[in-house]
């Protein structure tokens, strides 16, 4: 009897979810076991190296060398990567996104008035893009600003709705085919990076938060209400521009600059943490600047900051974070959405927040599976 069994054993269903960043490629691949998405493996490889950089620069690599980078990461031993069924994100500077405020005319007739009404937030041919859009419900919107109100009897009559709209240029789309193409990688959906984000660190709060997502050469700043971001700024300073300050300030290699910024950080040596700080006072100081324009706007109060990103991993950051948005700061924990080995724990709450990504990726494709 156990040895029929076993053939019609249904297998447990794998997924994998790949987050190309400017400086590295992050993977997760997770399991679902007993009704819990499981941690199987995850792994980062950096993409200086195959631009002749070093490790945590920031590169522009064309396609091929992408995949190339994929497929190493994927081959090593220690990551052991089992499945090709995965979703892939896209960078959020390579998306546009907008809430818009439209008549209340049903899913039909927006579906002809949408493409039109974006021409006005869309710096290309609307034939160039790849457009979505989705209704936000009702309970899920906020108070609408005083000044968005009119006298006009005929505005007041007509009820609104508000939309979404994301619009992905096809060039970029054509780009990441090509990445799974020559990776050999089954690929079901592509996701722009704040999606998953969003269903790997937020829980079920319904108070506005900031996630400040701080890559190599870029930081990403999304405010996000009830699961709907309303306001995102991209700020272009990230981790990358500290360890150049450091490199010029130290006359240092890169490659050694990255490596007294990672030992040292904001609580080590005080000249290391003085130069740092100049990188981060501009990236706080536009991140205070998001924040006291949705407050002002909405009259609402950001209940925490959640950090995340490559960049979020600097000693010392959390607390320096604290002191200057004055409120609660935690750093994003994606690996507590997975079961994973308990001797994992410390490792895993450290890299988490550079995980983000992947595991959102990994968590969407996952339920696809099931």
């Amino acid at each position: 009897m156990s040895l029929f069994s076993n053939i019609f054993k249904k297998e447990e269903p794998r997924a994998l979810g790949i987050d190309i960043g400017s400086s590295a490629i992050k993977i997760v691949q997770l399991k679902r076991k007993n009704g819990q998405a499981v941690l199987e493996t995850y792994g980062e490889l950096s993409l200086g190296p195959y631009a002749g950089l070093s490790v945590g620069q920031a590169v522009q690599l064309p396609p091929e060398k992408i995949a190339t980078a994929l497929i190493d990461l994927m081959n090593e031993k220690e990551v052991n990567v089992t499945t090709k069924k995965c979703g892939l994100s896209i960078p959020f500077a390579s998306s546009l996104m907008s809430v818009v405020e439209m008549p209340d005319v049903g899913e039909k007739k927006l579906a002809t008035m949408i493409p039109i009404e974006a021409r006005k937030y869309i710096p290309v041919p609307i034939q160039e893009v790849m457009l979505d859009w989705s209704v936000i419900p009702k309970n899920d919107v906020l108070n609408e600003p005083a000044e968005s109100s009119s006298d006009s009897s005929e505005a007041k009559r007509l009820p609104t709705v508000e939309v979404l709209i994301v619009a992905i240029h096809n060039d970029t789309l054509r780009k990441y085919q090509e990445i799974v193409t020559k990776s050999s990688l089954d690929v079901s959906f592509f996701e722009i990076e704040i999606f998953s984000t969003m269903r790997s660190v937020l829980d079920e709060s319904l108070r506005p938060v900031l996630i400040m997502d701080m890559g190599a050469s870029s930081t990403k700043l999304y405010i996000i209400e009830r699961g709907i971001i309303r306001e995102s700024h991209t700020v272009n300073r990230g981790s990358q521009d500290i360890t150049l300050s450091l490199s010029k300030a130290f006359n240092l290699s890169p490659e050694k600059a990255e490596v007294m910024k990672r030992e040292s950080g904001l609580t080590g040596d005080s000249q290391v943490a003085d130069i740092s700080k100049l990188v981060l006072d501009h990236i706080f100081t536009e991140a205070n600047s998001t924040i006291l324009s949705f407050e002002k706007r909405y009259n609402k109060t950001i209940s925490k900051v959640i950090l995340i990103g490559g960049g979020s991993a600097l000693k010392g950051l959390s607390e320096l974070a604290r002191a200057d948005f004055k409120t609660e700061v935690e750093i994003g924990l994606p690996f507590n959405k997975v079961s994973s080995p308990a001797f994992l724990e410390n490792i895993l709450r450290e890299t988490g927040p550079e995980f983000a990504v992947a595991i959102g990726l990994a968590l969407r494709k996952l339920s696809e599976e099931e």
